[in-house]
């Protein structure tokens, strides 16, 4: 069975940095993308950023800069670096993998950023 197993979630001051990590395992298909999303009460979920196979990373305007993706060697643990957070960023994060050969995603159970002012 898959899991994306999120962590590192908390609360941190404005201006202040986190870092979270999403676990995967379970799956017999290769990993081709993984990303970040996030989610505040009663908005859609926002995309983040995205790390492919090959390393290459994107991310939305709101975070570039700020934020970072990276990934451990074996390709199955994904980081998301938060620096200079803001208020703006409070919101429960979601990994979401995409896999080569599976048509559907999966997405963790969401860890909580609270930045306060």
């Amino acid at each position: 069975q898959v899991q994306l197993v999120e962590s590192g979630g908390g609360l941190v001051q404005a201006g202040g940095s986190l870092r979270l990590s999403c676990a995967v395992s379970g799956s017999r298909y290769s990993i081709a993308a993984m990303g970040w999303y996030r989610q505040v009460a009663g908005n859609e979920r926002e995309w983040v950023g995205t790390i492919i196979s090959s390393g290459s990373t994107t991310y939305a305007d709101a975070v570039k800069g700020r934020f970072t993706i990276s990934r451990n060697k074996v390709g199955n643990t994904m980081y998301l670096q938060m620096n200079s957070l803001t208020p703006e960023d409070t919101a429960v994060y979601y990994c979401n993998v995409k896999w080569y050969g599976w048509q559907y995603d999966n997405w963790g159970q969401g860890t909580e950023v609270t930045v306060s002012s």
